[in-house]
């Protein structure tokens, strides 16, 4: 059996700790460096006991010599980590898998204007590949750099991407009106995220512009081959896990197969499932899972077509997807270690 050597940047955040609950289960991953500043020397054990008996490691400082020993590194960092690193490990011959959005933009102008800040490596951008499996599958198996694709961008790229590949929907006016569970804003303490804040709540957010709208039209524009024009609205919704996405757009087609067009485009996907006709897709059925579940609906018979999408933004919208890229980049089956089933109640 392969045995993957494994290291993971920033391991005490949500997505670097279901990065650990899944690896510790991948048949082909041994887990061999587990950073954190913060959290040196501790045991990661005892900063989640959900994980005790099945990750034995020590959390230790940042070590590029260290992660340079493993096959492939994880980056669970915050934005503006992982570029300051990749290069040195690529150099290595470690191959680099980012959930941050350093490489996701190809457009290193725009980067900087969303993300504020100058890229470090800018001359790696070109080389990194968009891990966007039920797209770049080829290249995702020789990729050396790959940039994890965000959680509100998967919901809504697959939600889209059957309609606008089959030139089914007018380009311009396309809204996506999408809610987020709590765990998409991180695990640092931040009075806005207080369950006495959010409980019972729900509201919008960066409604005038959210850094997650260049990598949605990036997405969208490349299926196209033109111009997209997207409205996206992201919402924070009180709850934990999950991205619920309701997907506008106008028909060019009103007699197309809606639903046998979507059943074609991922029936040999094996993360994406999509509903019979009528359905609604709870964000609750996919908790826990790499799953995007849809539906897809046109209301009383007229020319909007609506995608309902939902995902567990921690699995399929982060470590989920990103295993899932591991396991095309190394040669393995593509469900090695995601074979779970959501979680209910």
């Amino acid at each position: 059996m392969k045995t993957i050597k494994a290291g993971i940047v920033g391991g005490t955040g949500y997505t670097g700790v279901e990065l650990l609950r899944l690896l510790a289960l991948h048949p082909n991953i041994e887990l061999r460096a587990i950073t954190s500043r913060g959290e040196a020397g501790t045991a990661v054990a005892d900063i989640f006991p959900s994980l005790r008996g099945h990750v034995d490691l020590v959390f230790t400082a940042p070590d590029d010599a260290k992660l340079e020993e493993c096959d492939v590194v994880f980056f669970a960092t915050p934005n503006g980590v992982a570029m300051q690193h990749a290069p040195a490990l690529l150099k290595a011959g470690v191959r680099v898998i980012d959930l941050a959005a350093d490489y996701r933009i190809k457009d290193v102008a725009v980067w900087e204007k969303w993300y504020g800040m100058t890229h470090a490596s800018p001359e790696l951008i070109a080389e990194a590949v968009y891990g966007l499996p039920e797209v770049n599958r080829e290249a995702i198996k020789s990729a050396q750099l790959l940039a994890n694709p965000g959680c509100y961008p998967t919901a809504s790229q697959l939600g889209y991407l059957p309609l606008i590949e089959n030139k089914l929907i007018e380009t311009s006016g396309l809204i996506a009106d999408c809610k987020s569970g709590v765990s998409g804003a991180g695990r640092s303490a931040n009075v806005g995220i207080l369950m006495s804040e959010v409980n019972e709540s729900v509201k919008a957010y960066a409604v005038p512009g959210h850094r997650h709208l260049p990598e949605i039209q990036q997405g969208l524009e490349g299926a196209a081959g033109a111009s997209v024009d997207l409205t996206f609205v992201p919402h924070l919704m009180p709850m934990t896990r999950g991205i619920h996405s309701t997907l506008y757009a106008k028909l060019l087609n009103t007699d197309a197969d809606l639903q046998s067009i979507f059943e074609q485009r991922y029936a040999a996907e094996p993360f994406v499932d999509v509903l019979p006709a009528g359905s609604h897709p709870e964000t609750r059925t996919v908790r826990g899972v790499n799953t995007c579940r849809i539906a897809v609906h046109r209301p009383q018979d007229g020319d909007t077509v609506v995608v309902l999408s939902a995902i567990d933004n921690l699995v399929k919208g982060a470590a989920g997807q990103a295993i899932q890229n591991l396991n095309i980049m190394f040669g393995l089956d593509e469900q090695t270690g995601l074979q779970g089933i959501g979680l209910l109640p």
